[in-house]
């Protein structure tokens, strides 16, 4: 973090003395003297309890929900929401700094959609991004204040779980493009429809300047339906919709990626770029449009952009290929939707198993789909018996999955715990075999895959 004076980061929520702040953290671990610390009440730790420590190791400001005894009150800044405090502060931060920045959210596809933004950015200049899931109140603040003055360009990715969260992330962050890559059923629970996820997600229309580039993905049903701001540039991209602006098509395998053609035909006259990605799967494909669409409309090299695009490098447990005792392993543990369990089957498919091998689809629960949790599950199982040989479906909402799948005639097993999975599969793996392991990030089966690992021999 740019050092800033206290009275200007914490404009609009304390009159400040002009002191340099060095700092912003939520982590007491992490406290250095001259920083601001921000204390959050959580279920099982509350920062507050931490506060005394953080200003007697040099914290020059507390911030904290109610007064605590031990911090003196010219130190302290009481604040009803912790979160609303980090928005406030990365805003007054942000300002400070006039990177090419693109913003993302969407129901799916998202942390993929950034990892290409930054793979083509970063191919022109000094680039930040959103690192791992920090894309919430607490995380995008704490990208921001990662900014510097040799930032040249910056992605940054936005999520929400109800209306207004986007719309405070953006006006914050306050990109120079925006991409919307697919509305999806995620936070269902919470948002009670797509036509609301879809309103949410449109909320990152408020923080884009007068003219910016909104992209857009036009294989989606809702988004082509909704109304635009007309001071927004809507840029379309697709594979399926022969109108989009930028599209692909001639999609093919390449070694362990995928090649195609991009036809870019914003120009007037109609550009083709050949294409070769490290991912796999049509969604990935979707994917690396969308970035290639926001930073040429940002008045990047078209051709160049289309280049980088093979710069992409996974993050995290995201469609990461492994293999242990002679097994595949398509490690996809981040996170779960009905939209990317659909993708990630269609994956398991085009995988092509060892001599006598098998592919099996290991799908965990997925979470926060509400009312349409039992009706999802069950089309996942569909699908797994459509793209798979064996399914093993993990956790208690996954019971619908498995009865599915076993319905449409394939082997379909349902467990309760970890440990039976790993029991299941140690006996049943044998060399040859695709493993898609997926299921939301709650349901840890990154942990349940290197119990497994453990289990099977090393060659």
């Amino acid at each position: 973090m740019k050092p800033m004076n206290a009275n200007e980061l914490l404009a609009g929520l304390a009159l400040a003395r002009p002191v340099p702040i060095t700092a912003v953290v939520t982590d007491s671990r992490k406290v250095i003297p001259g920083c601001v610390f921000v204390c959050f009440p959580g279920e099982r730790v509350d920062g507050h309890d931490y506060a005394v420590a953080a200003y007697k190791a040099g914290a020059e400001y507390i911030i904290a929900n109610h007064p605590v005894e031990g911090v003196p009150e010219d130190h302290l800044v009481i604040c009803p929401s912790s979160h609303r405090a980090m928005i406030r502060m990365a805003s007054n931060y942000r300002m400070l700094f006039s990177p090419l920045m693109i913003g993302v959210t969407g129901s799916v596809g998202k942390t993929t959609t950034k990892e290409f933004c930054y793979a083509v950015l970063s191919a022109f200049g000094n680039t930040l991004k959103t690192e791992g899931n920090q894309n919430n109140e607490i995380g995008l603040p704490n990208t921001l204040f990662r900014l510097e003055d040799t930032t040249e360009y910056a992605v940054v990715e936005m999520g929400m779980s109800n209306l207004g969260e986007i719309a405070r992330l953006t006006r914050t962050a306050r990109p120079s493009a925006g991409i919307i890559t697919k509305i999806g059923v995620s936070h269902l629970e919470n948002l009670g429809s797509r036509e609301n996820i879809l309103k949410a997600k449109l909320e990152i229309c408020q923080g884009l300047p007068d003219g910016a580039p909104l992209v857009l993905n036009a294989d989606d049903d809702l988004l082509p339906t909704a109304t635009l701001p007309d001071r927004l540039r809507p840029v379309w991209f697709g594979i399926e919709a022969q109108n989009a602006e930028v599209r692909a098509e001639n999609i093919r395998p390449a070694g362990n990626g995928t090649a195609f053609t991009l036809i870019d035909s914003g120009a007037g006259e109609i550009e083709r770029y050949e294409v070769t990605i490290p991912t796999v799967g049509n969604h990935t494909v979707s994917d690396a449009l969308a970035a290639y669409a926001a930073a040429t409309r940002l008045g990047l090299d078209h051709a160049r952009a289309a280049q980088a695009l093979s710069r992409y490098k996974t993050t995290g447990m995201r469609q990461n290929i492994v293999r242990h005792g002679g097994v595949t392993f398509i490690e996809d543990c981040y996170n779960a939707s009905p939209d990317s369990m659909k993708a990630a089957l269609s994956i398991l498919k085009d995988q092509t198993p060892g001599e006598g091998g098998r592919r099996i689809a290991l799908l965990g629960d997925m979470l926060e789909l509400g009312t349409a949790s039992e009706s999802a599950h069950r089309q996942t199982g569909e699908w797994a018996a459509q793209n798979a040989d064996i399914l093993v479906a993990y956790g208690p909402l996954s019971t619908a999955m498995a009865q599915e799948a076993a319905n449409r005639g394939i082997s379909a097993v349902h467990c309760q715990t970890a440990q039976e999975v790993v029991e299941y599969l140690r006996r049943t793996l044998r060399p040859g075999d695709v493993v898609l392991a997926k299921a939301s990030h709650a349901m840890k089966l990154e942990d349940v895959l290197a119990a497994l690992y453990a289990e099977l021999p090393n060659t």
